[in-house]
């Protein structure tokens, strides 16, 4: 390990390393906060040319490291190993280019997601990934992860938002295939090995991401519904009659919503009474005044029709923040939680009622005292469970239940944060053994001497 370190200070600039009592407790786990470890040391790389001479000396002195980003995540992935050196992407930042013809910018793979957003936004156009930790996710770990977040029915995850990468593998190749085209079919489609990789093919070090018309009107509105089967309903119905203009859509059962409106948000409920289900309605467009007519009239319908039993339509920007806020708030409420079993899932729509329900019955029988908030992005599948009993022995039991229905229900263990070190006892319940056999073999041809987030995934 000296060796290496010795190496590296001579070959690196001062502030790229930090050792010992300079390593901040920032750099010991990501956002989900388990097995909390220092690093042997932090490698802050500010270029491609840095992390493909790092990358080098690992591979000399078969070196293990964990790729740091914005430390967002909740599955463990950037969370240090015993002998692991961090490589932390916080100094490769910046916005290299804007084509607002060709709408697309180039950006260094530290840049957190709010920046992004606000640049495109200067030029009248628009990125639309966006999450609740905007502010400190980068983009690398956006793309490290495959990244969803509150647009993935209108826009898709970050997949379908990138045109091109550029990496380095473990060796210290440098791939750059920065492609600014929609259309490209010259043979493999190298970035999609990489995007939700979670690190450990190659460390993602720039990104040409693709740019959109910026709408010129939104509509939003917070809908109390009778139940969550009435959600599913009323998301066919608004699909139908808004079609692409439908940019958002989110539902939050009476657990979750009841509990941040009365505990951790200061706006509270707009409605009287409570309901058994809420779902945040979002349409975009190009014509404020018809938009809102339409939007107006839909949930008129709707009413009427019984589909909703009441709606809040937002009437300035502060009530549209307002209404997102409850949605957002689950930062907020999971300290209060603790010790929190925290689940991120996709269930197929049609079972999704189903599945919540035989999930609340199985696990409130054997846990009687469990508070379980269930909220999510639905459209897309996504599921979200916060749960606790209040004894941190009773969550392990309760995530390999969950974990089980979610293979009898055919869905995925993680939607959108990833399987990291958390959740890879878990992901034969979602992947096949073939399908696995392929992910070691593209793991030991990228990184044959396994240095990468070893044991991250796989």
């Amino acid at each position: 390990m000296q060796a290496f370190i010795d190496k590296l200070k001579k070959t690196l600039p001062q502030k790229a390393l930090l050792e010992g009592a300079a390593i901040g407790e920032r750099y010991h786990a990501d956002w989900s906060g388990e097995a909390k470890l220092a690093p042997a040391a932090v490698l802050r790389p500010a270029s491609t040319e840095e992390i493909a001479t790092i990358l080098k000396h690992c591979q000399e002195h078969k070196q293990r490291l964990v790729v740091q980003g914005g430390l967002t995540g909740l599955s463990g992935a950037a969370t240090p190993q015993a002998e692991e050196v961090s490589l932390s992407l916080e100094r490769l930042t910046g916005i290299e280019e804007i084509d607002p013809d060709g709408m697309t910018m180039t950006v260094r793979a530290g840049t957190s997601l709010e920046t992004v957003q606000e640049a495109a936004r200067k030029t009248g156009l628009l990125f639309p990934l966006d999450l609740g930790a905007r502010g400190s996710c980068s983009i690398g770990g956006n793309v490290a992860t495959n990244a969803g977040g509150t647009q993935v029915i209108r826009y898709g995850m970050i997949r379908n938002l990138i045109l091109g990468l550029e990496v380095v593998l473990a060796d210290g190749t440098i791939i750059s295939s920065l492609n600014k085209m929609l259309k490209n079919n010259t043979g493999y489609d190298l970035k999609q090995l990489f995007i939700g990789s979670e690190g450990t093919l190659g460390i993602v070090t720039r990104v040409v991401l693709r740019l959109f018309p910026a709408p010129t009107s939104s509509c939003t509105a917070l809908c109390a519904l009778k139940g969550f089967q009435a959600s599913i309903r009323f998301l066919q119905q608004a699909s139908g009659y808004f079609s692409s203009e439908l940019s958002a859509y989110e539902v939050m059962l009476a657990s979750y919503y009841d509990y941040v409106t009365q505990s951790i948000n200061a706006a509270g409920s707009p409605f009287s009474q409570s309901f058994p289900a809420y779902a945040i309605l979002e349409i975009e467009g190009a014509e404020q005044s018809s938009d809102s007519e339409r939007f107006e009239a839909f949930l008129g319908e709707a009413l009427a029709a019984g589909l909703i039993a009441d709606a809040a339509i937002a009437q300035s920007s502060r009530e549209v923040e307002e209404i997102w806020a409850i949605r957002h708030a689950v930062s907020e409420a999971s300290p209060t939680l603790a010790p929190l079993c925290a689940l991120d899932i996709s269930i197929p729509i049609s079972r999704m009622p189903a599945f919540v329900e035989q999930s609340q019955a199985e696990l409130k029988k054997q846990f009687p005292d469990l508070r379980m908030l269930i909220f999510g992005h639905i459209g897309d599948s996504n599921l979200h469970y916060m749960m606790t009993t209040g004894r941190q022995e009773d969550n392990p039991v309760i995530e390999e239940r969950m974990y089980q229905l979610c293979r009898e229900f055919e869905g995925s263990i993680s939607a959108e944060h990833g399987i990291g070190m958390i959740k890879k006892p878990f992901l034969s319940y979602s992947r096949t053994p073939e399908e696995i056999a392929l992910m070691r073999t593209l793991k030991r041809a990228l990184d044959p001497a396994n240095i990468l987030n070893r044991g991250r995934v796989i």
